[in-house]
């Protein structure tokens, strides 16, 4: 488990902080510009070691094919993709980023998966399977119908 600093945080959680501050900035210079967000987004994925980069890349593949409106960015320097009001929809995370057993694919309160009282908002990813990617590729179309 990663020791936390005094201040509470670890340092891949204070990295991450940095990575949004830095994003925030890169933002405000160049608002959709869909080419470079998808350029930040394969470089942060091509950094993940495996097999956390490969599960990455087969979900940049699914999003934008199930949902190509959505526009890709990072997000805490991780994968992410943004609806047209620039509100994050679905994100990735590795699982090495943060020293956890597993990588995370998850979903903001602005996607649309709202089923009764609760329903899940993020999903724990060890494999990529036929199944697991079928899923992923529904709750997509479904987070932004």
């Amino acid at each position: 488990m990663a020791k936390k600093n005094a201040d509470g945080f670890t340092e891949q959680e204070r990295a991450a902080m940095k990575e949004r501050a830095k994003e925030l900035k890169a933002e405000a210079r160049r608002s959709n510009d869909r080419a470079a967000g998808e350029k930040d987004l394969m470089a942060k994925i091509a950094e993940m070691p495996e097999p956390d980069r490969s599960m990455a890349t087969r979900i940049h593949e699914i999003v934008t094919a199930n949902a190509p409106d959505l526009m890709p960015k990072t997000w805490y320097g991780m994968p992410a993709y943004a609806n047209k009001d620039g509100k994050v929809v679905c994100f990735f995370q590795s699982g090495a980023k943060f020293e956890a057993r597993y990588a995370t694919f998850g979903f903001n309160d602005v996607a649309h998966l709202d089923d009764g009282e609760m329903w899940a908002a993020s999903f724990a990813l060890i494999e990529l399977t036929d199944a697991a990617q079928s899923k992923i590729a529904a709750l997509v179309k479904k987070a932004v119908s």
